[in-house]
C-alpha cells in the first residue's frame, strides 16, 4: 500500500491488496494443519485513514492511520488456542500459529468450540456496493471540518463549540478455515460531526449533528450537519424538570435506535446461555404489539452491515426477528448456538441492518397524536439490567401539550420494564435515521414513569 497521506486511493489496487492477504491466510491455515491442528481458521486484514478535527476556526488534531494484522484460531479436538499478530511476515505468522498452538494445548475441552458447520457457509459473494474509493488528503479534510463548524457558529445564539471532524477510511479483509472456506470482504466509510453549545452559565446547552455513509458522495454537506447541530443545541435553552407522573413517551428515531439495541443485547447467545437475559425461552411468544415487524438485511446495498458471510463464514440471510410481534429467533454464533441446543443463525460479529419498520406517520405526526407526553431526545447512564428487563434512564427532551411541542426538559428519569416497554409501543414514525447498523423512526409508548420535580 502507498504512505501517501490519502484516505482511499483511486488507485489502489484492491483485488492485488487481497491476493495478498489470501496468502497469508492460507499459510496460517497450512502451517495450523500441518503442525497437527484438527481445525483452524485465520483472517487477514488492512486498514488506514485519516481523521481531523477542528475548533473554533483552528485544526486541533490531525491523525494518519494505517493498521494490518492476523489473527488465527486452532483447535486440538474440542480445545481452543487463539493468537494474533501486526507483522505480516511469513516468521511472524508462522510464530503466531504456533504461539496459538501452544495456547491450545493447554486450555479444557469445551463440547461447543469449533468452525461451522460446512454446509452453512457461504458459497456466493454478491455485489453489497460497499467499495466507494474517493481521494481525501488532510486539505480536504480540514476544509471540509472547518466549513461544517462554521455553518454550525454562523448562529449568534452558538456561545462555544467542541469541534468538527471529518474521518474517511477502508478497509480489506479475508477470512478463511479449514473447511475450505476463503471469503474476502472490503468497504469503504466516511464520516462528520459538530458539537456546539449554547447559553451561559448553569443555563449552557450541547447538541451534536453527525451523517456517516459508505460513500463520500453519500454524506451530507458539511454546512447542513453544521447548521442542524446548531438547531439542535439552541432548541434546547431554557429548558426545566417535569412533574414525575406517568405519561406516553416518544423516542425519536436516535433514542429509538437503542430500544431495538436492548432487545438485540437480550436475544445475543452469549446472554442466553449465561442466564442473563429476561427473553430466555422466549422464541416464539408475542413481545410486541402484532403490527410490528423487526427485520434484518445483510445484503443492503452500501449498508453500514451488509456481509455475505459472517464472522465465521456462515452465509448471511434477510429475516425477520419479529413478525407480528412474535419474537422468531435469536442472534447467534456456532459457539452460542451450541451452547443452546441450537444452530447458528450467521450472526457471528452480531447483527446487520435491523429495520424497526415503519408505520405511515412522521415524527409531527406522532407528537400531535400523542397530545399530551414527553418526547425524549437523548439518554444517559447505563440504567438497562438484561437479566430482569428494568429499564431506568436519564432524559432530556420536550414537554408535549395539546399535540405541540411546549417547552424543553432536561435531568428526569425515564422507568419501566423492556417486557412492558415493548408490549406498549402504539406507533413507530416513517423518519427513518438510517446512519449505523440499526434502522428506526421514531417509537411511541402508550405510557412509562417520568421522574422529574
Amino acid at each position: 500500500m502507498s504512505d501517501q497521506p490519502m484516505v482511499t486511493q483511486p488507485y489502489l489496487d484492491r483485488e492485488g491488496e487481497l491476493d495478498v492477504l489470501e496468502s497469508h491466510v492460507r499459510e496460517a491455515l497450512h502451517r495450523a494443519r500441518n503442525a497437527g491442528a484438527s481445525d483452524a481458521e485465520a483472517s487477514a486484514y488492512t486498514s488506514q485513514g485519516l481523521a481531523v478535527t477542528v475548533r473554533l476556526g483552528e485544526v486541533e488534531t490531525l491523525e494518519h492511520m494505517q493498521d494490518r494484522g492476523v489473527n488465527i484460531t486452532v483447535f486440538f479436538g474440542q480445545r481452543k488456542g487463539h493468537a494474533s499478530s501486526a507483522d505480516l511476515r511469513k516468521e511472524s505468522i508462522d510464530a503466531c500459529v504456533d504461539r496459538a498452538m501452544e495456547i491450545a494445548r493447554y486450555t479444557q475441552d469445551d463440547s461447543s468450540n469449533g468452525l461451522a458447520d460446512p454446509s452453512l457457509l457461504a458459497t456466493e459473494f454478491p455485489n453489497l456496493d460497499l467499495w466507494h474509493p474517493s481521494m481525501m488528503d488532510a486539505e480536504a479534510a480540514i476544509k471540509r471540518a472547518l466549513a461544517c463548524e462554521a455553518a454550525g457558529r454562523a448562529d449568534s445564539r452558538i456561545t462555544n463549540s467542541e469541534g468538527a471532524s471529518v474521518n474517511a477510511g477502508l478497509g480489506l479483509t479475508v477470512y478463511g478455515n479449514s473447511n475450505g472456506f476463503i471469503g474476502r470482504s472490503s468497504g469503504t466509510r466516511f464520516g462528520q460531526t459538530c458539537i456546539l453549545l449554547a447559553g451561559k452559565g448553569d443555563g449552557m446547552q450541547r447538541d451534536y449533528s453527525f451523517d456517516s455513509r459508505r460513500s463520500l458522495q453519500d454524506l451530507e454537506a458539511p454546512a447542513q450537519t453544521g447548521a442542524e447541530a446548531a438547531r439542535r443545541t439552541i432548541r434546547r435553552l431554557n429548558a426545566r424538570q417535569l412533574p414525575t407522573g406517568q405519561m406516553p413517551v416518544l423516542f425519536s428515531p436516535e433514542v429509538a435506535k437503542g430500544l431495538v439495541g436492548h432487545l438485540v443485547g437480550a436475544i445475543s447467545g452469549s446472554a442466553l446461555y449465561r442466564n442473563e437475559s429476561f427473553l430466555k425461552d422466549k422464541k416464539g411468544e408475542q413481545l410486541f404489539p402484532r403490527w410490528l415487524n423487526i427485520c434484518e438485511r445483510p445484503h443492503l446495498l452500501r449498508g453500514a452491515g451488509s456481509a455475505s458471510f459472517d464472522g465465521e463464514g456462515v452465509v448471511t440471510r434477510e429475516r425477520k426477528i419479529i413478525d407480528s410481534g412474535v419474537l422468531q429467533g435469536y442472534v447467534l454464533s456456532s459457539y452460542s448456538a451450541r451452547r443452546l441446543g441450537l444452530q447458528t443463525t450467521g450472526n457471528a460479529g452480531g447483527v446487520r441492518n435491523l429495520l424497526l419498520e415503519p408505520g405511515g406517520e412522521d415524527c409531527d405526526d406522532l407528537i400531535q397524536g400523542m397530545q399530551n407526553g414527553f418526547y425524549v431526545t437523548e439518554v444517559m447512564g447505563q440504567g438497562v439490567r438484561l437479566v430482569t428487563g428494568d429499564y431506568s434512564r436519564g432524559a432530556s427532551g420536550f414537554l408535549v401539550e395539546n399535540g405541540e411541542i411546549s417547552y424543553p426538559v432536561e435531568e428526569v428519569t425515564i422507568a419501566g420494564n423492556l417486557n412492558e416497554i415493548f408490549k406498549n409501543v402504539v406507533a413507530v414514525g416513517s423518519n427513518i435515521d438510517d446512519r449505523g447498523n440499526i434502522h428506526s423512526g421514531p417509537v411511541l409508548i402508550s405510557t412509562m414513569t417520568v421522574a422529574g420535580e
